[in-house]
């Protein structure tokens, strides 16, 4: 930047805000953290848990890897890095798609049902451990409402 061009006044954070800001990311890290740990001793990742239960949301357990990544946020590359240690495990299999010369599918194995069947229970009761049962049903509502207006596209 020049020493001729002006720069535009910073709207510094308040400290209620500051501390907010702080307390929120303390949260998600807290609950990501007990949760993956809780995961994790079952042989699962965050991802692994997010693929196969996302996979489990369709009728036939299979989805295209765009729209996978898309739905976690992640690039298609990372997604398929990701997707090839899964196959490794037999967790999941892709497959081409009929639709996408270019792309493919991803698609739940037997073992992936299995392995989701299994933990399912246990990530349940961690998420409510370290989330659901930590709050009041009032707080649970104010918290979704207040998560779809921050994740909702501007």
């Amino acid at each position: 930047m020049s020493t001729n061009e002006t720069v535009p006044p910073v709207d510094w954070l308040t400290p209620d805000e500051d501390r907010t800001w702080r307390a929120y990311l303390r949260m998600v890290t807290a609950v990501q953290v007990g949760v993956a740990q809780d995961l994790a001793a079952l042989g699962l990742s965050e991802p692994d848990y997010e693929v196969l239960s996302t996979l489990s949301e369709r009728e036939d357990g299979t989805s295209t890897l765009h729209e996978q990544a898309a739905k976690m946020g992640w690039s298609r590359s990372r997604l398929s890095r990701h997707a090839s240690r899964m196959e490794a495990r037999e967790l999941i299999r892709r497959a081409p798609d009929p639709t996408d010369g270019r792309g493919c599918l991803l698609v739940l194995t037997s073992a992936g049902w299995d392995v989701l069947r299994d933990a399912a229970p246990s990530h349940v009761t961690s998420v409510r451990r370290h989330f659901v049962d930590r709050l009041t049903p009032e707080e649970l509502t104010a918290l979704g409402r207040i998560a779809q207006k921050l994740s909702t596209d501007r």
